[in-house]
């Protein structure tokens, strides 16, 4: 057996599971299981139940970085002064972390019934390839230092937001950030689970959205925090090799 207690303590987190299931089959058992994994380091938690738990598909294992994505959504709103709900397609690529990757390279956003690309919308690149991506990785360090508190109600939305889209589909217009098992788009390794924008359709599936533009800029910066979840990877699975009895 892995002593999971000990890996947190390891870590220095605090976990949270949270388990949706579908209604149990005559017998009694359950019949579907779809796990997201809210609590850090989230990535690298959903990738060690994974592997603990082989008869469950890999595709059934998620984390939460639609609280990134909702931040990203929020700060590019707030900038051209329009509502959340108007910008589309942002992206939070790699880990639940510092090193995450919010990019709006592909994003819009609806202006005065206009839908314009965000760059061209905020017309600030410095901005968005600087103080943009910091705040939003920095967000929830921020909301901690100055509230005293984690910044939970907004975690809670995003947990609901997550679960609806994979529950019910999302817009088929639309992509949304979910944290999932790579299959290796992107370049990026396979066997972490890694932040990508995806489209859910209503039967509770999820894929990858395939053959995006990728600048050199953002290749670096998704490089950057896949190689954070290739070691906590290493450092996880060769902890719990160790604790094992």
């Amino acid at each position: 057996m892995f002593d999971l207690c000990h890996w947190y303590t390891f870590m220095h987190k605090k976990y949270v599971y949270i388990h949706i299931l579908t209604p149990p089959s005559a017998s009694g058992k359950c019949i579907y299981t779809q796990v997201v994994v809210v609590g850090n380091p989230a990535n690298t938690n959903a990738m060690i139940c994974s592997h603990f738990a082989p008869s469950i598909p890999k595709e059934n294992f998620t984390a939460l970085t639609r609280l990134d994505h909702n931040r990203a959504k929020a700060q590019i709103a707030t900038r051209i002064g329009v509502r959340s709900d108007a910008v589309k397609n942002v992206v939070i690529w790699g880990n639940h972390s510092s090193t995450q990757f919010p990019d709006v390279s592909h994003a819009t956003v609806e202006v005065e019934g206009k839908t314009l690309p965000v760059y061209e919308a905020v017309k600030d690149d410095a901005w968005i390839e600087g103080d943009f991506i910091t705040t939003v990785q920095g967000r929830g360090a921020a909301v901690l230092k100055a509230r005293k508190l984690s910044s939970a109600m907004s975690a809670s939305k995003a947990v609901c937001d997550h679960v609806r889209d994979w529950w019910f589909g999302a817009p088929q217009d639309e992509w949304v950030s979910m944290a999932v098992m790579s299959d290796g788009s992107y370049g990026m390794p396979e066997g972490v689970v890694y932040s990508f924008p995806v489209r859910v359709s209503a039967d509770c599936k999820w894929a990858i959205v395939k053959d995006l533009p990728i600048s050199d800029f953002a290749r670096e910066k998704m490089e950057k925090t896949a190689k954070e979840l290739e070691e906590e990877k290493k450092t996880a699975l060769e902890f719990l090799a160790s604790n094992s009895s």
